[in-house]
């Protein structure tokens, strides 16, 4: 390949993604790269509105009854803090955790455990999943182990780490629901269903549920699932997204070389353009034509 591929620059093509919490930056990204962007927000993180299991689960935590606890995401780890803050002086909690091994699946926990004052912390390599969790925990002692969830459960994982002897206790403090306002994923759905984009970048798992549970409600999931297949370029951010995606009987075309949203976006921007050349058999200075011609191009074509 030579420099002028490895260029990240979308050329004008059509973006989209379902970012939620940081839509605006990733059309930013997108914007940098020459990208033409579509963001629609498809995920909304609520909070539960009984606290019972969560004050349950702190009266074991300081009674000492578990030596480690997996911290998966920093907006679990701040729902916690701050529910537990409700009841707890705020220094119980942290004094409870420095008493733990703390196992850290990113470095986002590790910003909100810093804030908390506490330093000590086994940080997970990349690509930052829970299958980087087991081998590290299975060469430890700890067995009375607490997980600090996602907005959904993920039984593989507790399945895994049960089959090391362990007493996994997790604890969940928020959920994943569709955003109150759907009219943005509709649009989104309408757009890869008439091939009105040539990217879709996945960050999350939960982005390509919703994305399939809202085509099915607009009666449209078959034109989705083939856009998916064969004309539309799929980017996911990792291995995690990878396998929701091999779930659902989809393969990526772009994957970066680390599981950061940015490098997504620069991988996506240096690969989209000659992948569809290729695929579109046409020479690669043609990418650079507005995505709404190139779409009629191609179908023109096949």
């Amino acid at each position: 390949m030579n420099d002028a591929i490895l260029t990240p620059d979308f050329r004008g093509l059509r973006v989209l993604s379902l970012e939620s919490r940081r839509a605006d930056l990733m059309e930013q990204l997108i914007r940098r790269y020459n990208g033409d962007p579509f963001v629609a927000p498809s995920v909304k993180e609520i909070p539960f509105e009984q606290h019972d299991e969560a004050y349950s689960w702190a009266e074991r935590l300081f009674a000492g009854e578990f030596d480690l606890i997996v911290l998966m995401t920093a907006v679990g780890l701040t729902c916690l803090r701050d529910v537990l803050a409700e009841r707890y002086p705020a220094e119980q909690f942290a004094d409870a955790l420095r008493r733990l091994t703390v196992v850290s699946r990113g470095p986002k926990p590790v910003a909100v455990l810093h804030e908390m004052g506490v330093t000590q912390k086994i940080m997970v390599p990349e690509p930052n999943t829970w299958r980087e969790i087991v081998p590290i925990i299975a060469a430890r002692s700890e067995r009375r182990i607490t997980v600090q969830e996602y907005g959904r459960a993920n039984p593989e994982f507790i399945a895994a780490l049960e089959a090391l002897g362990a007493h996994v206790s997790p604890i969940s403090i928020y959920r994943w629901t569709l955003p109150d306002d759907r009219r943005p994923i509709r649009e989104a759905v309408r757009r890869i269903a008439e091939r009105e984009c040539e990217v879709v970048l996945f960050t999350t798992s939960i982005q390509l549920t919703h994305l399939l549970e809202v085509a099915e409600e607009m009666n449209c999931v078959d034109s989705v699932r083939n856009a998916l297949s064969e004309d539309v370029l799929i980017a996911s951010v990792g291995p995690i997204m990878d396998g929701a995606l091999a779930d659902c009987g989809f393969k990526p075309d772009i994957v970066p070389p680390h599981p950061k949203m940015a490098v997504l976006v620069k991988t996506a921007a240096e690969m989209a353009a000659p992948i569809l050349a290729r695929r579109w058999q046409i020479p690669a200075q043609s990418v650079s034509l507005p995505g709404a011609r190139l779409a009629g191009l191609f179908k023109a074509r096949g």
